[in-house]
């Protein structure tokens, strides 16, 4: 198994293709760097325009914001929109671009099951997925930390402003990147059964940017009866809730408490919900190799 999982890696990182993402990804960090960099405190003032009305901010407070976790919040509310397309071009092609080669069959004359050889072709992709994220939080985290600097951390929510201390941030971002993972790696599970369907990987990576942006769309609807009844059990609900581990509790006074996230059972609930999704999508997509006709 393991040097089956040697293979398949060599065979994505050997492409000049599976380098596209990465390049994509430097690119939009680097650009959002530069213009934060050259026009912050301009975009702090946007930010605060809402709040201007309740609180006054102070320009040594402004300046206090404008630091590397502030910027790579900003980058992970950019980039984690984007990047189910980026995953979705390798697992959407680890069944179906090996039917359109050709070497499906010859693939399968190794003796190793269909399972074995699902789960290899899967753990490939995820491995692909957490490079990919490790990428983004190197450059958005680490590098925005060592042009920026660091201080305390404020995230504006619609009711106010949420404060932690700089020492209580760098684990909520650990916690953060480790819940993208997941939730990246459910779109690269869905984007992997539907290879199993496909004889060419154009369609499994348009059919699930398509799904994304449907499931997407009806997560972000504010309609009464699909709250309660279609809402929570999208996967698209679910995917956004690293923003959970930046909410904090406070106390009668309103002092923030170092180290508490403000709803932690709804956080893990939706991380359970992702998993779920994964499980049955590559079950699924094991369940229907199984029975795939390969000779024809």
């Amino acid at each position: 198994m393991w040097k089956l999982l040697k293979i398949e890696l060599f065979k994505i990182f050997k492409r000049p293709r599976t380098y596209i993402a990465f390049g994509a990804i430097a690119a939009i960090v680097f650009l959002i760097q530069v213009a934060l960099k050259f026009d912050g405190k301009s975009y702090v003032d946007l930010l605060m325009s809402n709040l201007s009305g309740s609180f006054e901010f102070s320009d040594e407070f402004k300046d206090k914001l404008l630091n590397g976790y502030l910027i790579c919040f900003v980058i992970l509310n950019t980039l984690l929109i984007q990047m189910p397309l980026l995953v979705a071009l390798i697992a959407g092609d680890s069944i179906a671009g090996e039917a359109n080669m050709g070497t499906l069959r010859l693939s399968l004359t190794k003796p190793v099951s269909r399972t074995q050889y699902m789960l290899v072709k899967f753990a490939a992709s995820v491995v692909y997925t957490l490079a990919l994220l490790i990428w983004m939080a190197a450059l958005a985290l680490f590098g925005s930390m060592l042009i920026f600097g660091t201080n305390d951390m404020v995230v504006l929510r619609s009711e106010g402003i949420e404060q932690m201390k700089d020492f209580d941030v760098l684990w909520r971002y650990m916690a953060a990147f480790g819940y993208a993972a997941v939730a990246l790696t459910t779109v690269s599970a869905l984007a992997f059964l539907l290879s199993v369907f496909a004889e060419n990987s154009i369609g499994p990576i348009i059919a699930t940017m398509s799904i994304v942006i449907v499931l997407t769309i009806l997560s972000e609807m504010n309609i009464p009866i699909y709250d309660k009844t279609i809402k929570p059990y999208l996967f698209t609900s679910h995917m956004v809730a690293w923003k959970g581990f930046f909410y904090v509790k406070a106390d009668a006074e309103g002092t923030t408490i170092n180290g508490s996230i403000e709803n932690l059972p709804a956080v893990l609930r939706s991380l359970g919900i992702l998993m779920a999704y994964i499980v049955l999508f590559f079950s699924t997509s094991v369940w229907v190799f199984r029975k795939k006709d390969i000779l024809t």
